[in-house]
């Protein structure tokens, strides 16, 4: 079955669960095409998002078969200079956290290409890649990472514990929201650890979400939208007790928690719980809060959508930047098709050369921007703006200028 609908909460398994923001059916956000002879064909699944009233886990219950999103991937990690960065400090910091040492085993969960592991090897400590993007995988274990090509899951935490020893870290980015069943992975994740381990999770954060109006980064991939409020649920299902929890700019916003067995801890960390507080005192448990969301994602479709409309009545060109999962989204929602946005540039050689999905732009090499030096340009990987804008510096001292299109349509 490539597809279904779940009728419980991830988190607490309550069934009230409310809908409030739907966007439509949409194809795969990473579902690029080769070519027009695929649209007819391009499957679309609704994706409306949910807020749990028992846990306040907010979530999308519309699930496609892993297989289908992440056998054959088109993301890779080291292509960002943010990224490259963000890296070399979380390895560090990791290593000081727990005096890792040489016979250390640290094991990062859909590891990607494996850029991050390739920062802990200045400190030679052994690491592991579990990674079920066999082309993705084949890509880290070139470069000299070795890398499981399998889902994560309690069975495959019990085999990479019996043929490596347990893991002292554990490192899940951007992972955790990508997992239909969060409870079995963070329990794999406890089966896996080291008495004296930790496991560290990165996850956009639910708070900037709402903040910064990101709701692109709702997609068939992203099941979870994650709280200091329902993290802490779910690690009291699993076993895991949170130690720390840090709220980071990166992707637009951020959280690194922090967990330890709870048979290690006595309880959460008074920042973690803090936190918690916070976030009722903001009103993330209060469903009137994601009605006004909802409402403000509309006003956003309308404001871009009307900009775009702008540009081209007064005879000028506009391209967008990048192709990431996000801008599919976006693109999507907002019906903004080649009429509008002609094509759009990305560095990823994965993707130059295809067709955005549902709205068939055309992805082109970055170095187009200055071969045609359009008017404006749509940033849709805005979480990298800063980095986007200092590499077309040249384009900018044309005359180009750049729009970031969340929270509000703002041209720069």
């Amino acid at each position: 079955m490539i597809h279904y609908k779940r009728t419980t909460c991830r988190a607490c398994g309550g069934e009230r669960l409310w809908p409030f923001l739907p966007l439509g059916n949409m194809p795969l956000a990473n579902s690029f095409l080769h070519s027009s002879d695929e649209f007819a064909d391009e499957p679309r699944y609704p994706l409306d998002v949910y807020f749990c009233a028992d846990c306040s886990l907010v979530q999308i219950l519309d699930v496609i078969d892993p297989e289908v999103l992440f056998r054959h991937y088109l993301y890779v990690t080291g292509t960002s200079e943010t990224i490259a960065i963000h890296n070399r400090e979380y390895a560090r910091v990791v290593v000081d956290l727990l005096n890792l040492g040489q016979e250390d085993l640290v094991v990062e969960i859909a590891s990607n290409d494996g850029s991050l592991l390739t920062c802990f090897q200045p400190y030679n400590v052994r690491t592991l890649g579990v990674e079920p993007a066999t082309n993705i995988a084949e890509i880290a274990t070139n470069r000299g990472v070795e890398t499981v090509n399998k889902f994560f899951n309690p069975k495959t935490a019990d085999e990479v514990r019996r043929d490596y020893g347990p893991a002292k870290a554990i490192i899940g980015n951007n992972v955790l929201a990508h997992v239909d069943d969060t409870q079995a992975f963070l329990r794999g994740c406890a089966a896996l650890l080291a008495d004296d381990g930790m496991v560290m999770i990165e996850a956009p954060y639910l708070g900037d979400l709402i903040d910064r109006l990101a709701y692109d980064t709702v997609y068939h991939e992203h099941h979870c939208y994650f709280s200091a409020t329902s993290l802490k649920q779910l690690c009291e299902s699993s076993g895991l007790v949170i130690t720390r929890i840090d709220h980071l700019p990166v992707h637009g916003g951020t959280l690194r928690m922090y967990a330890g067995l709870k048979s290690q801890h006595d309880d959460h960390s008074p920042d973690a719980l803090a936190m918690i507080e916070e976030e009722k005192r903001a009103g993330m448990s209060n469903f009137a809060t994601y009605e006004k969301l909802a409402q403000d994602v509309a006003g956003n479709r309308k404001a871009i959508v009307s900009l775009l409309q702008k540009i081209k009545a007064e005879g000028k060109t506009v391209a967008g930047y990048g192709a990431p999962a996000k801008g599919n989204t976006l693109l999507n929602y907002c019906g903004i098709t080649t009429e509008l946005l002609p094509y759009t540039v990305d560095k990823s050689p994965l993707k130059i050369g295809l067709l955005t999905p549902g709205t068939h732009i055309p992805v082109l090499p970055a170095e187009t921007l200055l071969e045609r030096q359009p008017d404006f340009v749509l940033i849709l990987a805005w979480n990298f703006a800063e980095e986007i804008m200092r590499q077309q510096q040249e384009y900018r001292n044309r005359g180009g200028r750049f729009i970031i299109p969340i929270p509000v349509p703002e041209v720069i």
